[in-house]
């Protein structure tokens, strides 16, 4: 019996040691990501982002991403590729202002989705 409440206990204690590396791990992804895109904005506006600027995003995105699908659902996370992408094309044809635009959404979907899978009453029911 005290056997039996031991592995219980443990099972706990591991399962919940998951959920927080988890909620840590995609959260600070997240927010990386979150800053690095900031700065690709920051420099759209100002006019002075490159494609080389708006490349070094999407591959540190997939590389990112790579170790996001693990913990979150493929839909969610490539849900970033395309707007992202757009925003890389339109920098390299010298449209900022419409790549800010796609930027935003990326922004957004950063800050938004880490709190879609937090332990909380509105995700539990």
């Amino acid at each position: 019996m005290i056997k039996s409440f031991a592995a219980i206990a443990a099972a706990l204690a591991l399962l919940a040691g998951a959920a927080v590396f988890e909620h840590c791990h995609v959260t600070r992804s997240l927010h990386d990501f979150y800053e690095e895109v900031h700065v690709l904005y920051e420099k759209a506006e100002a006019g002075t982002a490159n494609v080389g600027d708006a490349e070094a995003v999407r591959t540190a995105w997939e590389a990112r991403k790579q170790t996001l699908h693990i913990w979150l659902p493929h839909g969610d996370v490539n849900r970033m590729d395309e707007p992202l992408s757009e925003a890389v094309r339109l920098i390299a044809e010298g449209e900022p202002r419409f790549a800010m635009a796609k930027l935003e959404i990326v922004m957004h979907a950063a800050k938004t989705l880490p709190a879609g899978y937090r332990l909380s009453l509105a995700n539990l029911f």
